[in-house]
């Protein structure tokens, strides 16, 4: 087994287990562990695919508290959005980008720890679709550049106050519908082939276990404690952009 092969099961693996526990960040994970080793053009498809599989076999138990109605503005300021995420990725380079947004992640995730520490209740946000179709046309960036669109939908949906079932029924179908406009972007700007088939294959196991697990672990967060998970795979999100 190579470097390259090690790197790439260990990042899907882990990256699959906090997927499977928060409803996100594969793509930040995994991108974290895997552009050390893969450029973001090949390694992009692969985390669009590699998520898309990983939500749609792990979304069953949140489709239940789904609300359409709540979902929509988001879903279109990510379609929106995702087109000029591969414009992005095609033309720029994400790195630049990425780190500004891992930035405002680390900047929110350890003021909102640090009230948690201090016991002090942060302040609910109240905005209206107009803010929630905004906040979906960012993450539709993010999730052309290389499928990270979740990260800022579930920091806005913590800003909201939003319960454990709530605020999952909101980022994780948004992931799904983003990933599968991720992908039809990919492919029109050319980015699949072979190397992503080859990689995704290879990568196929370390998915299915990880997520497999990291649902397992979802099942028993109290309610009380899955803001805590959910604000420190932020932080670790925002980091993994930013080094």
């Amino acid at each position: 087994m190579t470097v390259d092969l090690a790197f790439l099961i260990a990042g899907c693996f882990v990256a699959a287990f906090c997927s499977g526990l928060a409803g996100f960040s594969f793509n930040l994970i995994g991108a974290a562990i895997l552009y050390h080793v893969l450029p973001p053009q090949t390694l992009a498809p692969v985390l669009v695919l590699g998520s898309l599989l990983i939500q749609a076999g792990t979304i069953r138990p949140v489709v239940p508290a789904i609300r359409w109605r709540v979902l929509q503005p988001y879903v279109i300021g990510g379609v929106l959005g995702t087109p000029l995420g591969v414009l992005v990725l095609a033309r720029f380079g994400a790195s630049e980008i990425a780190a500004a947004i891992g930035l405002l992640l680390v900047t929110y995730a350890t003021i909102a720890l640090t009230r948690m520490a201090l016991k002090r209740e942060a302040a609910v946000v109240r905005a209206g679709p107009a803010a929630d179709v905004g906040v979906g046309f960012a993450g539709g960036i993010l999730g052309g550049i290389g499928g990270m669109s979740g990260a800022l939908p579930a920091m806005w949906v913590d800003f909201k106050g939003l319960r454990k079932d709530e605020a999952r029924a909101i980022f994780q179908p948004f992931v799904i519908l983003m990933q599968m406009a991720a992908a039809v972007a990919l492919v029109v700007g050319g980015f699949f082939g072979p190397e992503t088939a080859r990689l995704l294959l290879m990568a196929l196991p370390a998915l299915i276990a990880g997520a497999w697990l990291g649902t397992k672990a979802y099942a028993r967060i109290p309610a009380e404690q899955f803001r805590l998970v959910l604000l420190v795979l932020l932080l670790a999100s925002g980091l993994s952009l930013i080094l």
